[in-house]
């Protein structure tokens, strides 16, 4: 499936990380969102976006937009396709439900046009999903993530909050975080997987032809990792207490790996 990613990164010569900015890679790893240009939505007329990762054929779009004040729309979006909102910064409402930093609601196919408010503006990560039959969601889901505990992920000093887990097509949405001085194994993804730092700062490893690349995220951070990628090892640690929000659109398993390699080995 061909995709457009939209971003400071192009299909580029393998390099290695430089004085004058971070590595190119053949897929979008250490964006920083604040750099991308501004695109038009019409779907949300009035806003600012930014978007991080795009598919022409399908329509499916992760974006980070910023509603002005006293802004007022409708979820939008395109006719069968599913759509995540979490807030970063400020109020949204949508219908009557509140949210505020932290706050999440997945809107499944068939559930658009929900009112969208924001009285003193507020900054969104906004995805729209592609069509799956397998996905078996059909209410919405919007709530606080503030108010769902941290739960041990396996690894000392990471933890994570589940915000979606559909058991029919696998699709999974949740927080992750990281203590300071925690670093990662090798490890890869059976499914696509993309991130965004919340908080806190954090330095990560890209396996790419056997060679490693690591570079550091801050706030706004953004990566689009295919599957079958290798990242992670020794190097990927946070430096200060780290939160990413992560999603993977179907069922991906994760395994990990002694070290970086030409390519995972088979489980």
């Amino acid at each position: 499936m061909t995709r457009q990613l939209i971003g400071c990164f192009c299909f580029a010569v393998l390099a290695s990380a430089c004085a004058s900015g971070p590595p190119k890679l053949p897929y979008p790893a250490f964006l920083q969102v604040d750099e991308l240009e501004d695109v038009f939505m019409a779907s949300l007329p009035g806003i600012r976006a930014k978007q991080l990762a795009g598919d022409p054929q399908t329509r499916r779009t992760s974006n980070r937009i910023d509603l002005p004040r006293d802004w007022s729309g409708t979820s939008g979006g395109t006719p069968g396709r599913s759509m995540e909102i979490f807030v970063l910064q400020g109020k949204l409402t949508i219908a009557d439900i509140e949210l505020g930093s932290g706050g999440y609601a997945f809107l499944p196919a068939g559930s658009l046009g929900f009112n969208l408010r924001s009285a003193a503006g507020a900054r969104l990560l906004y995805f729209l999903n592609d069509v799956d039959p397998e996905s078996i969601i059909r209410s919405p889901i919007i709530i606080d993530s503030g108010l769902l505990p941290w739960t041990g992920s396996g690894n000392a000093g990471v933890s994570a909050k589940e915000l979606r887990n559909d058991p029919g097509n696998g699709a999974t949405t949740w927080l992750l975080k990281v203590v300071p001085g925690v670093s990662l194994p090798w490890q890869t993804s059976s499914a696509d997987r993309e991130g965004y730092l919340v908080s806190g700062a954090y330095q990560h490893s890209e396996c790419v032809q056997g060679e490693t690349h690591t570079w550091q995220y801050t706030p706004g951070g953004y990566f689009f990792r295919p599957a079958g990628t290798i990242n992670g090892g020794p190097e990927s640690l946070a430096t200060a207490e780290s939160v990413w929000l992560l999603r993977e659109a179907g069922s991906g398993e994760e395994q990990t790996v002694p070290a970086c390699v030409l390519e995972a080995e088979e489980p």
